[in-house]
């Protein structure tokens, strides 16, 4: 089950949208984040590992596998179904947010040209 939370980072948001696209080693998920938040959320790796943790330790992501590239080890992440439900219901909520502010700014547009 989802717990609730208030606000979700925008570093957490961006990391469980990144692995919407199926699995990801921690190096990917780094590219995917940059590139989904058109370079606004750039982690540095000892952030990014402390919040694939705690996605974990709160059962939004699993490991998916691992292997070893070059002797180094290399794990995969994914959503789980929690993960999947949280990170929508945040777009949800953003969007909502959004529509706030564009709706008065469409009617304050609007107002302006009569």
């Amino acid at each position: 089950m989802v717990k609730r939370t208030t606000v979700m980072s925008e570093p957490t948001y961006f990391v469980l949208a990144a692995l919407l696209d199926g699995p990801a080693h921690g190096y990917g998920i780094i590219k995917r984040t940059q590139a989904l938040s058109d370079g606004r959320v750039q982690l540095a790796v000892g952030t990014l590992y402390g919040a694939l943790d705690r996605l974990a330790s709160g059962g939004l992501i699993v490991v998916d596998g691992e292997e070893t590239v070059q002797g180094r080890p290399r794990r995969y992440y994914r959503l789980t179904e929690d993960g999947h439900l949280a990170v929508t219901r945040e777009a949800l909520r953003l969007e909502q947010a959004a529509r706030v502010v564009t709706g008065r700014a469409s009617l304050m547009t609007g107002d302006a040209g009569a």
